[in-house]
């Protein structure tokens, strides 16, 4: 069974910084593209980045590029969001997703964590 655990969420204040991690257990780590996804309060889900098996290949939303980087460490199987510059817009709960194949691009993400509460204060 394929398992996902997210962590670093928290309260920070606007303009500051946070790391979010996601552990994967139960499935070949290193072969599959990883997301982030985040639900503001009142709102869908939507789309935040994604990367390829090999971390080659990244994707952003356009509400945090050059804000936000993935990246992962398939020796870990783990995979980060790292966040700066954060707004109150920025407040959701985040949820990391792995993808049925090595590209996000084509594949629908099939397993996810339980996500991890951002909240960032004006």
């Amino acid at each position: 069974q394929v398992q996902l655990h997210e962590s670093g969420g928290g309260l920070v204040q606007a303009g500051g910084s946070l790391r979010l991690s996601c552990s994967a257990f139960g499935r070949t780590f290193s072969s599959h593209a990883m997301g982030w996804f985040r639900r503001a309060p009142g709102k869908e889900r939507e789309f935040v980045a994604s990367i390829s098996w090999n971390g080659a290949f990244t994707n952003y939303a356009d509400s945090v590029k050059g804000r936000f980087t993935i990246y992962r460490d398939n020796s870990k199987n783990s995979v980060y969001l790292q966040m700066n510059t954060l707004k109150p817009e920025d407040t959701a709960v985040y949820f990391c997703a792995t993808a049925s194949g090595p590209q996000a691009e084509g594949y629908g993400y099939d397993y996810w964590g339980q996500g991890t509460q951002v909240t960032v204060s004006s």
